[in-house]
């Protein structure tokens, strides 16, 4: 089980867990401030001594004692940093973690920069369905993936720097699994910036991509690959997937990554529909997913269940990261049956190699 499934916590540690939630977003922008304002920086730097007092932390920062010490206190608090009997101050484990660390460094920033406003209107999404959310950004439409090379920033970045990075991680041990599939043409759908059509490129040196996304995707990656030297292999088709038309035809590899946990169930089952029509009977349907039920921690499935709600309030206001089983099942709805799985690919993907039924 990806969370918890029996209760056998003590009252102890269950009222401390509670208050925990209760605080929890105090928490989290303590601990973005400790990070943005230097404090975790100018703990780092004084690692080799004994640490440092809040006058010297208000020194090295420009920041008030008064800023430094209610912000070290919620860091006490957070486990992010520990202090002696001396009134000095060092980093934990985790505030490194926090500081240094990459994934906690792109988790931290997305939630910030992308969620933490539009989280406000989280209980306006699941009431009505739509990404009330995305208004904090100018948007009023409900749907963020026309609007992503518009975010402003620092929003746009954390979002395709979160997007990437989990995603990038999981391309090559996926590429290697599709090496014995020997592909001549792939259709890249949802090919976003064209980070895996890129990839897939270079890997086999004869195939050919067409990434199919929608047309203001589609412009943004003919930016980011118009200099490569695999341009005579690379296509480009503009498709709203959602639009009740046929897709195109001639891949023998249809490949979907991070693609339709972007789409309600009965969503996801009309465009696999469309799929399985334009596939030829011996072709593969990939699919490359993140599930919360397939990963092999706590805190992974966390991430996880909490950007469902980042799909909820900010994405689309009806889709999530679906649990395997539910997933599986609206592909075989579709008429595929599953060959392979993979899982534990990159960061914590799971692959599934489908065929016709």
């Amino acid at each position: 089980m990806f969370g918890y499934d029996k209760d056998n916590a003590t009252a102890l540690e269950a009222i401390s867990w509670a208050q925990t939630i209760c605080f929890a977003p105090m928490l989290f922008k303590s601990a973005v401030l400790l990070k943005r304002l230097g404090v975790f920086a100018a703990l780092k730097a004084a690692h080799h001594t004994s640490g440092l007092t809040i006058a010297e932390i208000a020194q090295h920062t420009g920041l008030s004692a008064y800023a430094v010490g209610v912000l070290l206190d919620m860091g006490l608090s957070g486990r992010m940093v520990i202090e002696d009997d001396h009134g000095r101050f060092t980093l934990t484990k985790t505030g490194h973690l926090l500081l240094d660390d990459r994934m906690c460094a792109i988790n931290l920033d997305f939630t910030e920069d992308v969620c933490y406003q539009a989280l406000d209107q989280l209980e306006v999404s699941l009431k009505s369905g739509r990404a009330e959310g995305l208004k904090v950004f100018g948007f009023t439409d409900g749907i963020i993936y026309p609007h992503l090379s518009s975010l402003p920033e620092p929003a746009r970045s954390s979002w395709f720097t979160y997007d990437h990075f989990y995603s990038d991680a999981a391309f090559a041990p996926a590429l290697n699994l599709l090496s014995a599939l020997n592909p001549r043409h792939i259709f890249d759908v949802g090919g976003n910036t064209g980070r895996f059509a890129q990839a897939a490129l270079h890997a086999f040196p004869e195939v050919q991509v067409t990434i199919v996304d929608l047309k203001e995707q589609i412009e943004l990656a003919q930016r980011e690959l118009r200099d490569q030297s695999f341009a005579s292999r690379l296509s480009f088709a503009a498709v709203n997937v959602l639009e009740d038309k046929p897709f195109p035809r001639g891949a023998d590899l249809w490949w979907m990554s991070q693609f339709l946990d972007c789409f309600a169930p009965e969503e996801i089952v009309a465009i696999l529909k469309r799929v399985h029509a334009a596939l030829p009977d011996t072709g593969t349907l990939c699919i490359l997913e993140l599930f919360p039920d397939a990963q092999r921690f706590a805190a992974a499935a966390l991430a996880l269940n909490a950007t469902s709600l980042y799909f909820t309030a900010l994405a689309n206001g009806n889709s999530r990261f679906y649990r395997s089983t539910d997933f599986i099942a609206l592909v075989e709805k579709a008429g595929f049956k599953l060959n392979a799985r993979h899982d534990n690919l990159g960061l914590g993907h799971t692959l599934l190699l489908c065929r016709k039924s």
